[in-house]
């Protein structure tokens, strides 16, 4: 019998747990399958943890494992990915925004074997504020440009995977991840099975806007390269209209021989191309800091408590 391993990173998810653990359940004991349940407590807060150990107890198909601080849900994933042990592993939130009712549909879609992974997208973003779904919409089609990332629009990490898909994703070890990339980048044969937005079923989402922002400009950072090719025309364009300006100085003081009038205007090209200067500067020192951060080989996660004998304590 082949084995399926649900991955769920959990930070602070307390009031969640209980509704999506009693859903998760009575959809895995409906499938003909042998199944784990692999939690990851990325450092909550609150009784997280206490609540993943009475699962524990009183059910021998979930595992946990909890880190020592939080590492953020990029490191929870990876952590999944490096503990799964299942023929077949899917990634969900525990907040049942990502309906574990989907399972059946996706294993009968991969068991087909036209695909080696089965994606979950929504179809619509009810319930979730305008400028935010804006942005969002902006950034798929955005990184799709200017990477080699293949993201759908309003693509989750929702997805059931093969072994070799999941290997393939742990081979992949840089500190600086952004999953959503990594999926994409590693090609692989994809089905976007597409469902309708639902709601927290419990707590609140640990998402901000600027926190989304970060978030998408390291996805932009760690999947292209065009920035750095912005900052460069930037350099190459202004060099061009400095020289031209040059010029004109040049030919209007021979011609007219009178100095060029306007302090004002020559501060305001100083501050601009000052301006620039330093934009181009933010950008490489993004990359520079990715650089700097992978080179410190630290590791993703450190684990302070598990249920899992063979778990990797370090990673």
């Amino acid at each position: 019998m082949k084995k399926l391993t649900l991955i769920v990173p959990c930070f602070n998810e307390q009031e969640a747990l209980p509704f999506f653990y009693k859903e998760a359940i009575s959809v895995l004991k409906n499938l003909n399958y042998e199944y784990e349940l692999l939690f990851i407590n990325d450092g909550s807060k609150d009784n997280t943890l206490n609540i993943l150990k009475d699962f524990a107890d009183r059910d021998a198909c979930v595992k946990y494992i909890s880190f020592s601080r939080n590492f953020g849900k990029e490191a929870a994933m990876y952590a999944g990915f490096c503990n799964a042990t299942g023929d077949y592993v899917a990634i969900m939130d525990a907040d049942m925004q990502d309906p574990p009712d989907l399972l059946p549909e996706m294993l009968k879609l991969i068991e087909s074997g036209e695909y080696d992974s089965v994606a979950t997208r929504r179809v619509s973003r009810e319930g979730e504020p305008p400028i935010r779904s804006w942005f969002a919409r902006r950034f798929y089609s955005l990184i799709n440009k200017i990477s080699d990332a293949d993201i759908v629009d309003g693509a989750r990490d929702f997805r059931l995977m093969r072994r070799e898909m999941v290997d393939a994703i742990v081979a992949m070890g840089e500190t600086n991840r952004f999953s959503k990339g990594i999926f994409g980048w590693i090609g692989f044969r994809t089905y976007w099975l597409p469902y309708e937005n639902r709601e927290r079923v419990a707590g609140t989402t640990k998402w901000n806007f600027w926190g989304l922002c970060k978030y998408a400009i390291d996805g932009i950072i760690n999947f292209s390269e065009a920035p750095l090719s912005i900052a460069s025309w930037f350099g190459i364009i202004m060099t061009a209209i400095a020289f031209i300006f040059l010029l004109f100085i040049v030919v209007r003081r021979l011609v007219y021989g009178d100095p060029v009038a306007g302090w004002a205007s020559t501060i305001c090209i100083i501050v601009f191309i000052g301006g620039i200067q330093l934009f181009c500067m933010g950008v490489m020192g993004q990359y520079i800091a990715k650089n700097y951060s992978e080179s410190k080989h630290r590791p993703h996660y450190i684990v302070s408590e598990t249920n899992k004998p063979d778990a990797e304590k370090i990673k």
